[in-house]
């Protein structure tokens, strides 16, 4: 999917004074410490004051990563699917084993990675992940879609991988804080764009995703959020954003969030 996203991105929220204030991790001691390959993830669709009062908490015991002096990177991300879209379905219907598969580009490092993500049946999150050319991003090809084969054929043997296809693109910017002593990630995803066959969609400007990554026990992060009344909630930017463009997918679990966290237009 070769789509020029510019034209389509807001203004996005400025988190560099927050993150300003803490203490740093590189990117070695985070996945020495906090890898988490396979692990529960909680996510958030917060507002920027929330999101700030959450950083500000978290100075204590979290380190923002710093990769050559900057805390922030930008994804751009695209997603695989078969014609009929079983990725997304399989989410929608709250299937337990489910699949995920993604190439990830960090723009300003120009690292390229295949990504495959899938849930076991307890529901926790496992990703494997493989090293590609940047100019590969968003195909999946040779050693790229051999490693895709060989990460699902036993979860998912019916799935035919060369037959999926590049169905949304998908950027934005993510920041990422570390608690290096209990081995867990938060990110912050703002600044969120996406195009996909029938149109384009984003997130509003003063929102961001937060999304923990940890063991099944809620961390720091989790109960500063509970304690404000917010919950974690079921959240695929891939499939809410097709969803909202998609008329062959429900969008129920999204429906609450139109015209206020998200917004899409059709093409």
């Amino acid at each position: 999917m070769s789509v020029d996203v510019q034209g389509f991105r807001t203004a996005g929220i400025d988190l560099t004074d927050d993150l300003a204030k803490f203490r740093t991790a590189s990117l070695a001691e985070t996945v020495d410490r906090a890898d988490l390959r396979r692990r529960v993830d909680r996510k958030y669709l917060i507002d920027l004051d929330t999101v700030r009062r959450v950083m500000s908490d978290l100075t204590g015991t979290h380190r923002a990563l710093e990769i050559d002096g900057r805390r922030t990177t930008t994804y751009s991300t695209t997603y695989f699917d078969t014609d009929d879209l079983a990725s997304c379905r399989a989410h929608i219907q709250g299937r337990r084993r489910r699949w995920k598969v993604r190439s990830r580009l960090y723009v300003e490092d120009q690292l390229c990675r295949v990504e495959v993500k899938t849930k076991d049946g307890r529901g926790a999150t496992i990703k494997a992940a493989s090293v590609s050319d940047p100019s590969r991003h968003g195909t999946l090809v040779a050693a790229d879609l051999q490693f895709v084969t060989n990460s699902l054929q036993s979860s998912h043997p019916e799935l035919v991988v060369g037959a999926l296809r590049p169905t949304a693109e998908i950027t934005y910017t993510r920041a990422c804080l570390v608690d290096l002593d209990a081995g867990t990630r938060l990110t912050i995803d703002h600044h969120l764009t996406a195009v996909l066959d029938r149109g384009h969609a984003w997130i509003s400007d003063g929102c961001a995703i937060l999304e923990t990554k940890g063991g099944a026990t809620p961390g720091e992060a989790d109960r500063l959020l509970l304690s404000s009344g917010i919950r974690p909630r079921s959240f695929s930017k891939y499939v809410a954003t097709a969803s909202l463009l998609d008329p062959r997918l429900a969008d129920n679990d999204i429906r609450s969030l139109q015209g206020t966290y998200l917004h899409g237009l059709a093409s």
